[in-house]
């Protein structure tokens, strides 16, 4: 399953390459987790989940972003502003990428803003 998450990431990627953000770093891990892509869009920081659900039996992909999962991601994304200082300042922003289907029928959604840190 982790080739289809980075096929997945890499897809987001260049779709948000192509909308005008600019990529920092992907698969940014810490003890609290792992950020899919860190990106800018202009002076805002973008920490991006990339969710990929074939069936939408447990909900779809961007439902899949639970309370638990947001909190991992706000910590990570604490981690990573802390060891690149010159971005502290910035407004941050979580969007989620999310695929939901079989490959040859799949639907991609951006959630920009999914959450926010509290």
């Amino acid at each position: 399953m982790r080739a289809a998450g980075n096929s997945f990431e890499q897809r987001a990627c260049a779709e948000l390459e192509r909308a005008g953000l600019k990529l920092l770093v992907r698969n940014y891990s810490t003890r609290h987790g792992e950020l899919d892509l860190v990106m800018r869009d202009g002076d805002t920081v973008v920490f991006v989940e990339v969710r990929y659900r074939k069936s939408a039996s447990h909900g779809d992909a961007t439902a899949s972003v639970t309370a638990s999962k947001q909190a991992r991601l706000i910590l990570a994304a604490q981690h990573w502003l802390a060891a690149h200082p010159q971005h502290a300042r910035r407004t941050c922003r979580f969007d989620v990428i999310s695929y939901d289907g079989p490959v040859d029928a799949i639907r991609r959604d951006w959630l920009r803003g999914a959450f926010e840190a509290t």
